[in-house]
C-alpha cells in the first residue's frame, strides 16, 4: 500500500505543478498584443493542460485505490476525510475552470485582465495547504 501512496503523492505533485503554472500563463497571455505570442501561449497552455490532466487522473486513480483499500475503512467516520474529499472536488472544478479559460483564449473571448488571473492563481495554493494539512494532521 505504501507504493500506492507514493504514486498518489508523485502524481499529485505533477498535477499541482500544472495548476500553479497554467494560471501564470494566463496572466502573461492576457497581456500579449501580437499574434505570434498569442499562438505560442495557446500551444503552451494546451500542452501543459494535457500533462496536468494526466497527473490529475492518476492522482484520482491512486487516491481512490487508497480510499477503497484502506482509508475509508479506517477514517470514514472522521470529518477531516470528508472535508479533504470536498476540497479535492473543488480542485477538480478549478481544473475544469482552467479548461474553460483556455478555451476562451483560443476563441478570442477572454475578457479578464492579468490582475484577475493573478488572483485565481492563488486558489490552488490555498487548496494545497488545506488538503495537505487535513491529510497529515487529521484535526477532526
Amino acid at each position: 500500500m505504501i507504493w500506492v501512496k507514493g504514486l498518489h503523492v508523485i502524481f499529485m505533485v505533477t498535477w499541482f505543478a500544472g495548476l500553479f503554472y497554467l494560471p501564470r500563463l494566463f496572466v502573461y497571455h492576457a497581456d500579449v498584443q501580437d499574434a505570434v505570442s498569442h499562438d505560442r501561449f495557446l500551444v503552451m497552455e494546451r500542452k501543459l493542460f494535457a500533462i496536468m490532466t494526466i497527473g490529475a487522473v492518476l492522482t484520482a486513480i491512486f487516491g481512490l485505490w487508497l480510499l477503497v483499500d484502506y482509508a475509508w475503512a479506517a477514517w470514514s467516520g472522521s470529518g477531516w476525510l470528508h472535508t479533504k474529499l470536498g476540497l479535492v472536488a473543488g480542485l477538480v472544478i478549478y481544473h475544469l475552470y482552467c479548461l474553460k479559460i483556455m478555451r476562451e483564449f483560443r476563441a478570442g473571448t477572454a475578457r479578464h485582465s492579468h490582475v484577475f488571473y493573478r488572483w485565481i492563481n492563488e486558489i490552488p495554493a490555498l487548496l494545497l495547504i488545506a488538503i495537505v494539512l487535513l491529510a497529515v494532521v487529521k484535526p477532526f
